[in-house]
């Protein structure tokens, strides 16, 4: 499917941003704006495009920077809190453009911790959210050895551009050996990490966790159970202490970790789109 617009827009910082959206013919019922994970970028979720372009959503993705198409090393940030405003200048410009549409923050794996910190530092802030979904969130343990953890702490104050690869292995993505091969080839992709985003994941990780039960917000997370990329107990335990009464949890016990591509992907999006129709 080719995107129906593509262009760019400015983070707080004025760092430009690659955007790129896709928009039923008929009338908008719905926006989900997609933040993806460490390594991805915007064009990874066609299937959900596919799924939900005939429900008459529209979908928006953005590269954040340092991934896909948007400029900066490859996974560094000075802070988390350039992803926040990227994340903020993202929303904002689709809120602008699309006055009064119901909008939804969908993040997929380091993009669900991204969207969940956004979610409870902004609160009270433009644009207004009808919910938010953490898909396969990075909020635990992970593929990435403790003995990558540990350079990247100690090289953040000293070397903190220092890239070095995550070791997680591709294989681990999802048990279609045809989605392994895409991700393969897809250029776009990368596998590395950064000494600064080490500690800076690992902060934000630990406030998000501490903060869960402020979430105030129609909250739907869904996980892949026998995730080996982004371990789902922490998931879980994050889950758990939310205390809003509108929060649901969807687990495929045999999915690995890219849910939207990965076999049975049809009941995954299905369940996301009952979850969006019920929160329209």
């Amino acid at each position: 499917m080719i995107c129906n617009h593509e262009g760019l827009i400015k983070s707080a910082d004025g760092t430009e941003l690659y955007y790129q959206s896709w928009r039923p013919e008929n009338e908008v019922r719905g926006i989900v704006a997609i933040i993806h994970g460490l390594g991805g970028h915007s064009g990874v979720y066609l299937n959900i495009v596919k799924h939900l372009i005939p429900n008459n959503y529209a979908v928006y993705g953005v590269d954040l920077r340092g991934s896909g198409k948007s400029p900066g090393q490859r996974a560094y940030i000075n802070c988390w809190n350039e992803y926040r405003e990227d994340v903020g200048s993202f929303l904002e410009f689709i809120a602008t453009s699309n006055v009064g549409t119901p909008l939804f923050l969908f993040g997929h794996s380091l993009g669900g911790l991204t969207v969940l910190d956004y979610v409870l530092r902004s609160k009270g802030e433009k644009p207004k959210l009808n919910g938010v979904i953490a898909f396969t969130p990075a909020l635990g343990e992970s593929a990435v050895s403790p003995i990558t953890i540990l350079v990247g702490k100690i090289l953040s104050k000293v070397y903190p551009r220092f890239s070095m690869n995550t070791g997680i292995d591709m294989k681990l993505a999802a048990r279609d050996e045809k989605v392994i091969a895409y991700h393969q080839q897809d250029k776009l992709r990368h596998t590395v990490g950064t000494a600064r985003l080490s500690t800076e994941f690992s902060s934000t990780l630990a406030w998000v966790q501490a903060h869960a039960s402020h979430i105030d917000i129609p909250f739907l997370m869904m996980l892949a159970g026998a995730d080996k990329v982004t371990l789902p107990e922490g998931s879980r335990k994050f889950f758990e202490k939310i205390t809003f009464a509108d929060k649901e949890l969807r687990e495929y016990a045999e999915s690995y970790h890219e849910l939207h591509e990965d076999y049975g992907y049809q009941e995954v999006l299905s369940d996301l789109i009952d979850w969006l129709e019920r929160h329209l």
